[in-house]
C-alpha cells in the first residue's frame, strides 16, 4: 500500500480544513483527488508530503508516518506543488543538476527525466524563457529526479493551453503504470482522462470513493457535438434514446442519452442525414459531473 490515511483532521484556528479523513491508495494507480475550491486538497496533499502536520489522526506513505519519519517520506516521494516554485534564471538542466546533487542521485539521472519528461529541446534554456507547459515537464522531471514510488501532483494541468494538457496527461499516464499518482484537481475532464479510481472531497470530509470504470457503468451518457450551424433542439430530441438536449452555445450542444451504447455513430448518422458539418463530437462521463454536482452543491 503506498498511502495510508486514517482520522486526519487538520484544523486552522477553529476552522476545520480537513474532518476526520480516511482512504487508501495502492501501486500502481493514479488516483484523482477531487474537489472544488477550499474544499481541503491541497491541505490534505501538504500533510502526505510532510510540509504540514494534522491536528489529529495518521497518514503513512510508502510505510514512513509522515509525523516520526519525515525524512524518509521525503526521499520516497515525488511532489509538484500547485504554484511550481522553479528558479526562473537557471537554465533547465542546470536546475535539475543542482537538485540531483540534494538527491544524491546519480548524474545519469538528469537525463534520463529530461528525456522521459519530453525536455531534450528546451533542457538547455534559462526556464524563464519556457512556456508553462515545459515549466510543468520541469517540475515533474524534479519531482521524478530520485526515482520515487509516489507522486504527489497539486493541480498540474493548472493554466496549460489545449495542447499542453494533452502532452502533460499522457506524460502523467505513461508515470502511472509504474508508480502510485495522486493528483488534485477540480477539473473533471482531467481525472476521467488520467485516473483509475476518483475521491471526492468537499468542506474537508471524503464524500465519495470511486473506481472510474464503476462510474462508467452508468446508462447515463452524454455527447457533446459542434455542428456548423444551429439546430432546433427538437429534431436531435428525435434521436433514440434522448433523455435532453442543451444548446450550450453557438453551434455546440449536449445531447444527454439513457443508455450505455456508444450513441455518437447515431449523431454523425443524424448530421449525415440532414448535410451538417460536424466540427466536434466528444463523449463525456456525465454520471462524474452529475455526481460531483450532487456531492458539492451544498
Amino acid at each position: 500500500m503506498s498511502i495510508l490515511v486514517e482520522g486526519v483532521t487538520k484544523l486552522y484556528g477553529n476552522q476545520k480544513a480537513l474532518n476526520n479523513i480516511s482512504f487508501k491508495v495502492d501501486k500502481p494507480e493514479i488516483v484523482g483527488f477531487l474537489g472544488p475550491n477550499g474544499a481541503g486538497k491541497s491541505t490534505m496533499m501538504k500533510i502526505l508530503t510532510t510540509y504540514l502536520s494534522a491536528n489529529e489522526g495518521v497518514a503513512i506513505v510508502n510505510g514512513y508516518d509522515v509525523t516520526t519519519h519525515k525524512q524518509k517520506v521525503q526521499q520516497s516521494v515525488g511532489y509538484l506543488p500547485e504554484h511550481n516554485p522553479l528558479y526562473l534564471e537557471m537554465y533547465a538542466k542546470e536546475y535539475l543538476a543542482f537538485n540531483a546533487q540534494i538527491y544524491k542521485v546519480n548524474k545519469t539521472r538528469i537525463q534520463e527525466v529530461i528525456e522521459l519528461t519530453g525536455l531534450t529541446e528546451e533542457a538547455h534554456k534559462k526556464i524563464g524563457q519556457l512556456s508553462k507547459g515545459y515549466r510543468q515537464r520541469v517540475g515533474l522531471a524534479n519531482a521524478l529526479l530520485h526515482n520515487p514510488d509516489v507522486l504527489i501532483l497539486d493541480e498540474p494541468t493548472t493554466g496549460l493551453d489545449p495542447n499542453q494538457l494533452v502532452e502533460i496527461r499522457n506524460l502523467i499516464k505513461t508515470i502511472g503504470k509504474t508508480k502510485t499518482v495522486f493528483l488534485s484537481t477540480h477539473i473533471m475532464q482531467e481525472v476521467e482522462a488520467m485516473c483509475d479510481r476518483v475521491i471526492i472531497i468537499n468542506k474537508g470530509e471524503i464524500v465519495a470513493d470511486k473506481k472510474l470504470n464503476q462510474l462508467r457503468e452508468s446508462k447515463e451518457q452524454t455527447v457533446i457535438v459542434e455542428f456548423d450551424y444551429r439546430v432546433e433542439n427538437a429534431f436531435l430530441l428525435k434521436l433514440p434514446k434522448v433523455e435532453k438536449v442543451v444548446n450550450t452555445y453557438d453551434f455546440v450542444y449536449e445531447i444527454t442519452f439513457l443508455t450505455s451504447e456508444d450513441m455518437r455513430s447515431h449523431v454523425f448518422d443524424f448530421a449525415h442525414d440532414n448535410k451538417l458539418k460536424i466540427l466536434q463530437l466528444n463523449q463525456k462521463n456525465a454520471s462524474l459531473e452529475t455526481l460531483f454536482r450532487d456531492l458539492t452543491s451544498n
